[in-house]
């Protein structure tokens, strides 16, 4: 058995921050688009494999993204193994909560790239839930203390602003779309280097 590669998690962090701000005006126009049009049957499906998987593909290989990422049709391609993989990912996680919920949250961490193999490099879903798993396998226990570091200054950030009357909301809300970036670049960071050899 390789070797497992070991996260460096302020390194990863640094790669997510940077990714995501690159990427700020992209993401923000296709979120709104996103946004606009998630209430149109069949279109929707499509729109939401773009910005939740496409967009997150994208940026892990540093490729530029498009303003109107989210309608390229070649999501819509891929509607059946998308649903089908976040199906089996839920029944999974969901199973996995009944048993004192710590299962179901290895289990959603373990799988959390079977969605992007299944689009970005065209797995089936059942193969994309095992080489998710072995992507993340020796890695669970610093993905979760990438999540706790970024919550932890979210919500200290979050406190002081609330000590500001007016500005802390205008500051709250700036925090939490930029966030939304950082999410997405964190995202693409730990794709990125997991999954780089499969």
């Amino acid at each position: 058995m390789s070797e497992v590669k070991k996260l460096e998690i302020i390194g990863t962090i640094k790669d997510g921050v940077g990714i995501g701000i690159k990427n700020i005006g992209p993401i923000f126009v296709n979120l709104i688009l996103w946004i606009l049009t998630c209430w149109i049957p069949y279109i929707n499906v499509g729109t939401t494999i773009g910005m939740f998987v496409g967009i997150v593909a994208k940026a892990s290989k540093g490729e530029s993204i498009d303003m109107v990422e989210i309608f390229d049709s070649k999501y819509r391609k891929y509607m059946g193994e998308f649903f089908l993989v976040c199906g089996l990912l839920g029944l999974g996680v969901g199973i996995g909560m009944v048993f004192a919920i710590i299962p179901g949250i290895v289990i959603a961490i373990a799988w959390m790239f079977a969605p992007l193999l299944t689009i970005d490099k065209g797995k089936n879903p059942a193969e994309a839930l095992t080489l998710s798993n072995n992507a993340t396998y020796g890695n669970k226990w610093r993905i979760v203390g990438i999540m706790v570091i970024l919550g932890l200054a979210a919500g200290i950030l979050s406190f002081i602003f609330a000590l500001i009357p007016i500005v802390g909301i205008i500051l709250s809300i700036a925090l939490t779309i930029f966030l939304m970036f950082v999410e997405i670049g964190i995202q693409a960071s730990l794709y990125k280097q997991l999954t780089s050899n499969i």
